[in-house]
């Protein structure tokens, strides 16, 4: 069984605070929202939407910032 909340974001409850170092994710899914492992490839602050793009054994995840798209707004004049 594979855990649904790949592709899903979360927001940083603890930092990531380089290579290599874990953190901890909180993650909205199946009516609730339940914590996990994160690790990414940089240093990552508490607080930040993450993307999730691996699920790893024991609940590790790796994250990715999240940046989200907006559409181009009309310039004012």
């Amino acid at each position: 069984m594979t855990d649904p909340v790949r592709g899903l974001t979360g927001t940083l409850t603890s930092p990531i605070r380089g290579a290599g170092m874990l953190g901890e994710v909180l993650v909205a899914i199946r009516g609730g929202t339940e914590l996990y492992i994160a690790r990414a490839d940089e240093a990552i602050s508490a607080g930040t939407t993450v993307l999730i793009i691996t699920v790893n054994p024991g609940r590790i995840l790796d994250v990715v910032p999240w940046i989200p798209l907006a559409p181009d707004r009309p310039e004012e004049m």
